[in-house]
């Protein structure tokens, strides 16, 4: 009675160590098919060269729907007329109706809209609120975009799964191979991330040249990064034409340092020696230049679409004086006239 106890105890023990060894196995086997870097993806090494530059315009298409295309115009422009949490329940309900139906027709810049709207709500408060989060809306459409070899898919894509959220698996190996393909589409945020990578990595070189990169497209953050560095590396006057170029780009950060410079006349960091150099290129204390960069900073916290590509037409560096002045718009870029396009 015991020998066939004893056996069965055998046989029971053998049995659940064998269902053991098959859950871990099929445990092991879906997680390494969760975090496989997908096809057409490679891992991102930060000792690696950087790729090479490309614009992110090379690969949207070619056409773009009039009709779709103006309702996401108007959309955009209601959404940015004014603070998000000025906006009524008539304005948000239009604007996220206007965004969908361009989206619908096609239009890409619309589904990028839409996907933003999706990961951070439309209308902040309770009386203008249509839309609240939804993290698997924006994988699903971020996912469609990397389909259609959009490099602002690729780069969005990343970040769903730097932060694992929408279905997309927490794997900062797949994030920066995201990272990585955005960046040698053109994304210029993913070249910034990339950037970073190498800056954090002290191979300034290669951030250099995605900062160049990103720069090449008007991307404004990617104006300041190449002042700070001027600056750093003793070179000021090349610093400030940065900058303003950085302004140009509507690049609110350039702007703020800008504005923050011309108030003081230098920077609050400033060396002796650095000063004595912003002496000898003319550059002081001007708070009328303050002024007008003010200005458009309050204009970019509202609107950070905005771009000021007559910029050098009313406010000009020093040491060309100041025309004259009738606000903001004097300084916005003149819009192309047109087929639409991206």
């Amino acid at each position: 009675m015991r020998t066939i106890t004893s056996s069965r105890l055998r046989v029971a023990t053998l049995l659940v160590l064998t269902l053991i060894g098959i859950w871990y196995a099929v445990d092991k086997w879906r997680y390494s098919r969760m975090h496989a870097l997908p096809e057409g993806l490679t891992s991102f090494y930060v000792g690696d060269p950087p790729p090479a530059c490309d614009e992110w315009r090379n690969h949207m298409p070619g056409h773009r729907d009039k009709d779709a295309f103006e309702l996401y115009i108007r959309a955009r422009r209601l959404w940015r007329s004014k603070i998000e949490w000025q906006l009524t329940k008539g304005e948000t309900q239009q604007i996220l109706r206007d965004v969908r139906s361009a989206a619908a027709k096609g239009d890409w810049g619309a589904k990028a809209l839409l996907a933003y709207f999706y990961r951070n709500g439309l209308g902040p408060l309770p009386s203008n609120q249509v839309l609240t989060p939804d993290a698997d809306a924006v994988v699903a459409i971020t996912r469609e975009a990397v389909r259609a070899g959009q490099p602002w898919g690729y780069y969005d894509l990343g970040v769903a799964h730097e932060h694992g959220y929408g279905g997309a698996v927490h794997d900062q190996k797949i994030a920066w191979a995201y990272y990585l393909k955005a960046a040698s589409l053109g994304s210029p945020e993913a070249q910034m991330a990339l950037a970073d990578a190498y800056s954090r990595a002290g191979i300034h070189k290669y951030a250099e040249v995605m900062h160049q990169c990103a720069f090449a497209q008007g991307h404004g953050p990617a104006a300041r990064a190449l002042g700070m560095t001027a600056r750093i590396e003793g070179r000021v006057q090349e610093a400030i034409h940065l900058y303003q170029e950085g302004v140009k780009m509507g690049g609110l950060s350039s702007v703020e340092v800008m504005y923050l410079f011309f108030l003081d006349g230098s920077w609050m960091t400033s060396s002796a020696a650095e000063k004595k150099e912003l002496e000898a290129l003319n550059v002081r204390s001007d708070p009328d230049r303050a002024q007008r960069y003010e200005s458009l900073m309050r204009a970019l916290r509202i609107n950070p679409d905005l771009k000021f590509g007559n910029l050098d037409a009313v406010l000009p560096l020093p040491p060309l004086p100041l025309p004259e002045w009738h606000g903001v718009e004097d300084a916005l870029s003149v819009e192309q006239e047109g087929p639409p396009a991206y």
